[in-house]
């Protein structure tokens, strides 16, 4: 668990890569021996953007690959400017942007027989869900659980945004498991 401090710094962070990159259109630079050892560590993070509790944007990171600032600083910077559903925020939406951090464990694989045995194993409002078949990938965060409050429809949900059939199944179709600490 990040410290009360340590997630402030992390939103502040992630504001300040936004800002930046309204003016040089890249996100923020980050100097390693300006933060702690907690916040230097490899780990994989989501940003999400909301005006007025509406989504905004939303990017991260599935496999830790980066210092965590670093991946907050450069999420933080594809929400707002990279995520292929919205249009760049501009000055005016800058000073109204929620922010939301999700700092992820790593995905673990799950073992499921169908589509039954994996409804049974889902801990609504606790996973984070990764699916994989061929090409096709998807996750949605724990924080997801809110809107899709079933099994059947977080997983028919998350097919859909993968580019699949609600109703897909296959030998091939693989799913990970993971947590979050979210702020």
């Amino acid at each position: 668990m990040l410290s009360e401090h340590n997630r402030q710094v992390l939103t502040n962070l992630a504001q300040d890569s936004i800002q930046y990159g309204l003016g040089h259109h890249r996100p923020l630079e980050v100097e390693l021996n300006d933060y702690p050892p907690e916040l230097t560590d490899t780990k994989a993070s989501f940003v999400t953007l909301k005006i007025k509790n509406n989504l905004r944007g939303c990017i991260g990171t599935l496999e830790a690959h980066r210092p965590l600032v670093v991946d907050v600083s450069h999420n933080a910077f594809a929400a707002a400017f990279k995520d292929p559903r919205f249009a760049p925020v501009n000055e005016q939406e800058f000073t109204q942007l929620q922010y939301h951090i999700s700092v992820l464990t790593i995905p673990e694989p799950m073992t499921v027989v169908d589509e039954e045995d994996l409804y049974s194993q889902l801990q609504p409002g606790k996973d984070g869900i990764v699916l994989s078949d061929g090409h096709y990938r998807s996750t949605f965060l724990p924080s997801v659980w809110e809107s899709l409050t079933t099994p059947q429809s977080f997983i028919q949900q998350l097919k859909l945004k993968a580019g699949l059939d609600a109703h897909h199944w296959s030998d091939s179709i693989r799913f990970e498991r993971y947590k979050v600490e979210e702020f």
